[in-house]
């Protein structure tokens, strides 16, 4: 677990069982941990789209008497950082939620200072013959464009990227073939049928490793290992920079566990150069 800000918090939270409205404000205060020692019930209420009582019932539900006992062990555990502020300039909201985008991709950096997870990880996506990528709704592009880079070094990748009742089914003639391992890329909001297929897939003997916007999201209890990368929230539609770049992260982490890999690289590159596949 990183030491900064939004690592400590995230040891706060871990080991409870908070409810949806909850996973909201726990999220919400990892992405501003900076801010949050200072911010009064009403402001993050305000931040997280909740409403000032469920504030409180968070803080009680962590164990403290109320928000302010909680404000004031954050302000022990999660001090803002020095050399944080912006100088007094101001930002338009475009600029915002490329910022806001920019500091998810540190806490991701920061997190990534661990790499055992994701080596765990690569260590698992390589050794599942065939792989299993699941993705549906806003998460398909991610678990799309994982598939697509996946292919040229993995011998057998199945892309799950449309629901149904046809999604069992595959699932099922994966495990028939052999498969060890499910990556899931799962955004909010998260259908119900992510969670469905993660439980149906740890029921068929599938160790799933999800990539989510947070360890408090709905899929975790039933991932075997979820890494977490925030999404931005600032725009009418989440961004998903850090999930991205994580997938991306994945992929190094299994190549280096495919002995093969380069190789694979090296064949399609001269495929491509012989049919003239791309325009330099």
């Amino acid at each position: 677990m990183s030491d900064s800000p939004a690592g400590r918090l995230q040891a706060l939270f871990e080991g409870h069982r908070l409810t949806p409205t909850q996973r909201r404000i726990a999220h919400c205060m990892v992405r501003r941990a900076g801010d949050v020692p200072f911010l009064s019930s009403v402001e993050l209420a305000e931040l997280a789209g909740v409403s000032q009582p469920s504030v409180t019932r968070f803080a009680v539900a962590l164990g403290f008497d109320g928000y302010p006992a909680l404000r004031r062990h954050l302000r022990e555990v999660a001090p803002p950082e020095a050399g944080g502020g912006d100088g007094g300039e101001t930002f338009n909201e475009y600029q915002t939620a490329v910022l806001a985008e920019i500091e998810n991709l540190r806490h991701l950096a920061g997190l990534l200072a661990d790499p055992a997870p994701v080596e765990r990880a690569g260590r698992l996506l390589a050794g599942s013959r065939p792989l299993l990528v699941l993705g549906l709704r806003a998460a398909s592009s991610q678990a799309r464009g994982f598939a697509y880079f996946a292919a040229k070094v993995h011998p057998d990748v199945r892309l799950l990227d449309e629901g149904g009742s046809m999604l069992t089914d595959r699932v099922d003639a994966a495990v028939r073939a052999g498969a060890t391992a499910l990556l899931c890329f799962a955004l909010p909001r998260h259908p119900r049928e992510v969670v469905e297929a993660l439980e149906y897939a740890r029921t068929a003997g599938l160790t799933v490793v999800t990539v989510a916007e947070s360890a408090f999201a709905p899929v975790a209890a039933h991932s075997d290992l979820l890494i977490p990368a925030a999404v931005g929230t600032g725009l009418a539609f989440d961004t998903a920079c850090a999930p991205m770049m994580l997938g991306r992260v994945l992929l190094e982490a299994m190549a280096d566990g495919l002995p093969d890999a380069q190789a694979r690289l090296e064949e399609f590159d001269t495929k491509a150069a012989a049919r003239g596949l791309f325009v330099e």
